[in-house]
């Protein structure tokens, strides 16, 4: 289980990230800090691309950090996009990836530089098909 101080620090790592992002074009920056099973934290921030299609998401770029170093399973998340006044949740695509790493019930928090939400990957993808076929 992850404590709310967890969470809190957590997302201050993603600020952090969020800080190194390379972001010319949207001028949109977002950073992601994903916690691994033995408790290492992996950041990851965008990095933009004139061909919008070559751009790597903040959280992408955060589970293939921990990947890279040979994790596979992540207990919680924390988005950051302080260049936004309220929360946006991750791309469809950052949500497909990271299920196949996630249990449905992590906790996820994502916030811009006012609010926060605090949700799950479950209700970020619902009806999860690697996760349903699982159960069956």
């Amino acid at each position: 289980m992850t404590s709310q101080e967890q969470m809190d620090a957590l997302f201050a790592e993603a600020r952090r990230a969020a800080d190194a992002a390379y972001a010319p074009y949207s001028h949109f920056r977002v950073g992601a800090a994903l916690l691994a099973d033995d408790g290492t934290v992996f950041s990851g921030c965008n990095v933009e691309n004139r061909s919008y299609g070559l751009t790597i998401c903040a959280e992408r770029n955060a589970v293939l950090q921990g990947v890279a170093k040979g994790r596979r399973a992540f207990t919680a998340l924390a988005i950051s996009t302080p260049d936004s006044a309220g929360p946006v949740g991750p791309c469809g695509a950052c949500r497909q990836v990271l299920s196949e790493f996630m249990a449905p019930g992590a906790p996820v928090r994502f916030g811009g530089s006012g609010e926060a939400v605090d949700t799950t990957m479950g209700a970020l993808l619902p009806y999860d098909s690697l996760h349903e076929l699982a159960d069956s």
